[in-house]
């Protein structure tokens, strides 16, 4: 893919993205009831309206390019896909959006070779939108204007943004033991990659499970703005895993922390995925 079509691949996820919040919105407006998948995690029609929107929009812009997309895999609908494919989760952060939380967004990442190429992050209740391709830079959009954004340099004072239905002991361990004394403030979604990028955090852990497509923009985003993402090992986060699951991971803003493994808690099933990243 060559980097005008990436870029003008970029600025239809961006449309297809506010188009779903736009969709999520009249949706929340209207009045919706909240189902329970046969994981235990919540769906609502938002889930699947905003998702019907993007996979429309990404048939017309790059049709021979695979979507795997949370709500079809959930109704076991997943498509033939080799190395290059979009993962879509089309609200994410559910539970607390049916709490009546502003913290959740709209993500379309696109992977190639295992690792995330592109993505767009949108937090329909704000209009704030995050999208970036990595080698080329990632920029923050709101009110019509876009600015570059880029990850701040480490400093003695660090600061961490972490899950705020998953903060369990392993993560404080993690944080208290591995990195030191570190502030920390808990918000829900792909919304916390996009907080490293903009250089507000130094670095997310996540040590407990999250599904491929609750990452992949925001690794996208953080990754064009300087950032890195590893999984267990301390190696990169690599796409294309068993089930799309990823077991755990730490994203920073760019320097190698610890690797999050030795922390990691047993956990039986799965765990539950619907704060999503």
């Amino acid at each position: 893919m060559t980097e005008l079509n990436e870029k003008a691949l970029l600025e239809a996820l961006v449309v297809a993205a506010r188009a779903a919040g736009a969709e999520i919105l009249k949706l929340v407006e209207a009045g919706f009831e909240v189902e329970t998948k046969a994981d235990q995690s919540p769906v609502t029609i938002c889930d699947r309206a905003a998702e019907k929107v993007i996979l429309a929009a990404l048939a017309d812009a790059t049709p021979s390019i695979p979507v795997i997309a949370e709500e079809e895999v959930s109704a076991g609908r997943i498509p033939a896909h080799n190395d290059t494919y979009f993962l879509v989760d089309p609200l994410d952060g559910t539970k607390e959006f049916v709490r009546g939380g502003d913290d959740y967004t709209v993500n379309i990442g696109l992977i190639a070779d295992g690792q995330p190429r592109l993505g767009v992050v949108l937090q329909p209740t704000t209009g704030r939108l995050w999208a970036g391709i990595v080698g080329e830079g990632a920029f923050v959009e709101e009110g019509g204007t876009r600015r570059p954004i880029h990850t701040r340099p480490l400093g003695e004072a660090r600061a961490a943004i972490a899950s705020k239905s998953h903060y369990n002991q392993a993560t404080d361990d993690y944080l208290s033991e591995a990195i030191g004394l570190c502030d920390h403030v808990s918000i829900g979604s792909s919304l916390k990659f996009c907080i490293v990028a903009e250089g507000k955090a130094d670095i997310y852990p996540r040590l407990s499970p999250t599904s491929e497509w609750d990452t992949a923009a925001g690794h996208a985003v953080l990754l064009a703005a300087g950032g890195r993402v590893d999984g267990l090992d301390g190696r990169p986060l690599q796409y294309g895993k068993p089930a799309f699951l990823n077991l755990g991971f730490c994203a920073t803003a760019g320097w190698a922390a610890p690797p999050i493994g030795p922390f990691m808690e047993e956990f039986g099933g799965g765990g539950d995925l619907s704060e999503g990243a």
